[in-house]
């Protein structure tokens, strides 16, 4: 959290615009204070997590522990990061796209307390409903001139797709909030990672020629800090969970402002562990089927996916991975800030 801190100070004193530190130490401040006093209230809601049966059983004794804290985190973000430039309008699509994520990651989860499952919406019903909200945010950005519609590369290749622009928008704000829904499994992990990498998308935004760009940078601070806040109550061992209702609004977030920005590249580097996570569980059921098609014995690549998972049953402490991927990720966004300046 300090470390976050510095480097927002260190940036701002760099650019002489006090844009990153005040969201990011405000948001963060309210973020802690507002899911302070929200816990108890989902406490007392019986809004207890469903653990996974077929997860790690370490994880059993989890269950209970207040979830869909995205509700108290993501509102703080929004609202205080739609301030930093209240006449911007990306700003406020940013945050009713914010929004609408948490929504539906509310929906999810309160399925999954309704059926006393870990099994939520269809996921056909989740798909359409998050294509519907990316259709919504393409549609307003391409209406008012926002999106861009090139992918710009390090050492200055530029890739024009005009209208392609649409479908590459939809599978970022799919994979992108799944991805981080995904890497919400142990305690502190997407939560920390995520405000890593909206800090690095905010120092990216204010990096770039011309002044950068002001106003998504300190909204993309504001998010940074509300993860930031409720990781004072996530952090091992936590005692709430964002859900779905706040790891879905996470992803969202980050593929609203890598499109807005022309920072798809730099969104995909700084958000490794984030597409890593996703990878496993796609190569993990892959080679199930296929090994079962092929020898007829089914065989897991790893332990138990996503990579997490993995690892913690490797013998690691659930800490010591969630500090690892904090680590590694922490590496992908000074690794994409060199080649942005590269």
């Amino acid at each position: 959290m300090g470390l976050m801190v510095v480097t927002a100070l260190l940036v701002d004193h760099h650019t002489s615009q006090p844009q990153l530190s005040p969201p990011l130490l405000l948001t963060g401040l309210v973020s802690a204070v507002v899911c302070g006093l929200g816990i108890p209230l989902l406490q007392g809601l019986h809004m207890g997590q469903v653990i996974r049966a077929e997860g790690p059983q370490g994880h059993q004794g989890k269950g209970g522990t207040p979830t869909m804290a995205g509700l108290l985190l993501v509102p703080c973000g929004v609202v205080l990061g739609g301030w930093v430039d209240a006449g911007d309008g990306r700003l406020l699509l940013m945050a009713a796209t914010g929004l609408a994520f948490m929504v539906i990651g509310g929906l999810d989860d309160w399925q999954s307390l309704r059926r006393q499952k870990n099994q939520g919406l269809r996921p056909s019903t989740k798909l359409l409903l998050q294509v519907l909200v990316g259709i919504v945010f393409l549609a307003k950005a391409s209406w008012q001139g926002w999106l861009p519609t090139q992918v710009s590369f390090p050492f200055g290749l530029v890739v024009e797709l005009g209208p392609l622009i649409w479908p590459l928008g939809l599978w970022t704000f799919l994979a992108e909030s799944n991805a981080t829904n995904l890497t919400d499994g142990l305690d502190g992990l997407a939560a920390g990672c995520g405000a890593i990498i909206l800090l690095g998308m905010a120092i990216q935004l204010m990096a770039r020629g011309n002044g950068g760009d002001p106003a998504l940078a300190g909204f993309a601070a504001a998010m940074a800090g509300a993860y930031l806040g409720f990781l004072v109550h996530n952090r091992h061992p936590a005692k709430a969970f964002m859900g779905d209702t706040g790891s879905l609004a996470l992803g969202g977030i980050l593929a609203g402002l890598a499109l807005l920005s022309d920072s798809l590249w730099l969104l995909l580097i700084m958000g490794a562990v984030p597409m890593v996570e996703s990878l496993s569980v796609v190569l993990q059921v892959g080679w199930f089927k296929l090994s079962r098609r092929w020898w007829g014995a089914p065989q897991r690549l790893l332990r138990m996916a996503p990579l997490h998972h993995h690892f913690e049953l490797g013998g690691h402490s659930e800490l010591t991975v969630v500090v690892g991927f904090w680590l590694v990720t922490m590496a992908s966004v000074a690794l994409g800030l060199l080649l942005l300046t590269g």
